[in-house]
């Protein structure tokens, strides 16, 4: 039901909401456990072993124990025994945030890494035994590092060799230091074919057997597979946006957002449906009559509004 569904998506949920959302985990096998949020490397591994043997005894079906982390804290303050004892302990996998692999871009941001930590602490994680996942945020450079921060990106993926490769695209949020920096004129964003020119990089440009996951309601463009085998069906993804017309380009970008909000929320709140209003025809969407200008700030609304 959709009540159900909107109860997932609460800034404050109640306690009925959370013992739903528990239940329905359980319904669904309950074989994977997500510990925590930060960065869970600073623990010692005998206190994660603990936590994993409570959670065991209490959910049986429990299969995988997985971990955010730094980067940083695997290179410098873990070492190659304690990131073993965590394998030990239980625990599959770490999810890192390179965001980058740019050290230009890393510094813009003040991200407090490098390239070259993000490459030795994923490296001594998979030396562990441990699966690495890494997040990459297109974009982040802004208009003037766009080329670099992909290629350096595709150059640290290329030498970490990661299971997984998630894209998050930025989006620039009220009151963010990047959203000050663009106000100033020191930030300029990257426009989204931009954007999808530097996925096209990272795609081409990457040498490593790894999976891409476009997993995230902020990415205009599905581009998901494993390289290299899946490398020229990716590519093809992205080019077909290319060759559109700057006008398909923005329709596309509407619909693509759209279709993001709805499959996060299942409806749209009014500023939305005011939005997007003037263009429903018989139940469809009809943009023929919607200027350039439209587009845009619709599209900006629903991106607003959408979960990462």
């Amino acid at each position: 039901r959709l009540e159900w569904l909107l109860s997932w998506f609460k800034d404050t949920p109640t306690l009925a909401d959370s013992f739903n959302q528990i239940i329905t985990w359980r319904m669904g096998g309950a074989r994977t456990c997500f510990l925590g949020d930060a960065d869970n490397l600073v623990l010692k591994p005998g206190f994660i072993k603990k936590i994993i043997a409570h959670a065991k005894a209490a959910f049986p079906a429990l299969e995988r124990f997985t971990i955010y982390g730094r980067t940083k804290t695997a290179a410098k303050l873990r070492t190659p025994g304690e990131l073993a004892a965590f394998r030990k302990a239980g625990l599959d996998r770490v999810h890192y945030g390179l965001e980058s692999g740019s050290d230009r871009v890393l510094a813009l941001v003040d991200k407090g890494e490098t390239a070259q930590d993000h490459i030795d602490g994923c490296r001594k994680t998979k030396d562990a035994g441990l699966s690495c996942s890494v997040y990459v945020m297109p974009g982040l450079g802004g208009a003037a590092l766009s080329e670099e921060h992909a290629r350096e990106t595709a150059r640290v993926i290329s030498e970490i060799g990661p299971d997984f490769v998630r894209l998050r695209t930025l989006e620039i949020f009220v009151g963010t230091g990047l959203d000050g920096a663009m106000e100033r004129g020191e930030f300029a964003e990257c426009g989204e074919e931009q954007v999808a020119r530097e996925i096209r990089t990272l795609v081409e440009e990457i040498e490593a057997d790894t999976e891409i996951l476009s997993d995230s309601a902020s990415n205009l463009l599905d581009v998901s597979g494993r390289l290299p085998g899946d490398r020229a069906e990716m590519l093809r993804v992205i080019d077909a946006y290319l060759a559109l017309s700057p006008r398909k380009k923005l329709e596309f970008s509407l619909r693509s957002r759209l279709g993001s909000f709805l499959g996060q929320y299942g409806d749209l709140p009014p500023d939305v449906s005011g939005a997007i209003g003037p263009f429903v025809q018989s139940g469809g969407l009809d943009l023929s009559a919607a200027t350039d200008g439209e587009l845009v700030a619709a599209t900006r609304l629903i991106r607003s509004k959408l979960m990462p």
